[in-house]
């Protein structure tokens, strides 16, 4: 389970290991705007123990600028970056544009056939013809199925149920795709985001589908990861344990989260 990234008093090059004593996965989101540095990376490990998850974005020139076409000297340079992080990079995340609609699918197979098989990719889509119509959903399914990724939700329908009474939420409703929810898994490692409310009860009330989904995922054998959002993020981490618990509740044998460091308020990693 993840949540928003700490940002205790320690230096730095220590914040992703205060992190990681909260949560046991993290989204690397900043990927998303510009490969990092091998050195930078290297760091993200030395900070990690081998079984912490990394959810590692492709950068948006890959993305969304060439729109996964013609940009294979930017996939090469991405995945040596990222490559000392070695087995924790959990799953490589294609996040495409809302733009990008059943016509662009080949696209998507083309991309998927080209990648090494030595990483397990995640794609979330944003395009509400893959939620809303059948065809199309069998569409990206069959073309994610013969790829072995998986298809990311980003659960924003609590966000939507009413209007923000937040800055955060009011900046959130403007930005965040508005899509019906999908809970179906396609591999072994199904990758969930979610977004609640600033107000956490709210938050909670919201995810009790997703506390029953992990908890039958659990029970099938797969190995679900979760991240926890709120547009505020400030009990983005509380929120993430709460949610891990309420899972353990009902499936006991899932093994408890780390004992967290104190940290202040969430910063990005």
């Amino acid at each position: 389970m993840a949540g928003a990234f700490p940002a205790p008093s320690a230096a730095p090059k220590e914040r992703l290991r205060a992190y990681a004593s909260w949560c046991n996965a993290v989204e690397g989101n900043t990927t998303f705007y510009a490969t990092p540095a091998r050195s930078a990376v290297e760091s993200w490990a030395a900070q990690t123990s081998p079984d912490f998850r990394f959810v590692v974005k492709l950068p948006k020139t890959v993305t969304h600028e060439h729109r996964l076409t013609g940009a294979d000297e930017e996939v090469r340079s991405f995945l040596e970056a990222v490559e000392p992080l070695g087995p924790r990079v959990h799953a490589l995340w294609v996040q495409l544009p809302g733009s990008f609609g059943p016509n662009d699918v080949g696209a998507l197979a083309a991309f998927l056939r080209r990648l090494p098989r030595s990483h397990r990719y995640a794609v979330e889509v944003r395009h509400r013809a893959f939620f809303e119509d059948a065809r199309s959903e069998r569409l990206l399914e069959r073309v994610l199925g013969d790829a072995g990724a998986e298809w990311v939700p980003f659960d924003t329908v609590t966000l939507f149920q009413s209007p923000p009474s937040t800055d955060a939420e009011r900046d959130a409703w403007m930005k965040k795709p508005r899509v019906p929810r999908r809970s179906s898994a396609l591999t072994g490692r199904p990758i969930v985001r979610y977004l609640g409310r600033d107000d956490v009860e709210r938050t909670v009330e919201g995810w009790g589908h997703w506390v029953g989904a992990v908890a039958e995922w659990l029970r099938e054998g797969r190995s679900p990861t979760v991240f926890v959002h709120t547009p505020d993020n400030a009990e983005a981490l509380a929120l993430a344990r709460r949610f891990h618990d309420e899972v353990r509740a009902r499936v006991p044998g899932v093994d408890p989260l780390p004992e967290p460091v104190p940290a202040e308020p969430p910063a990005l990693f």
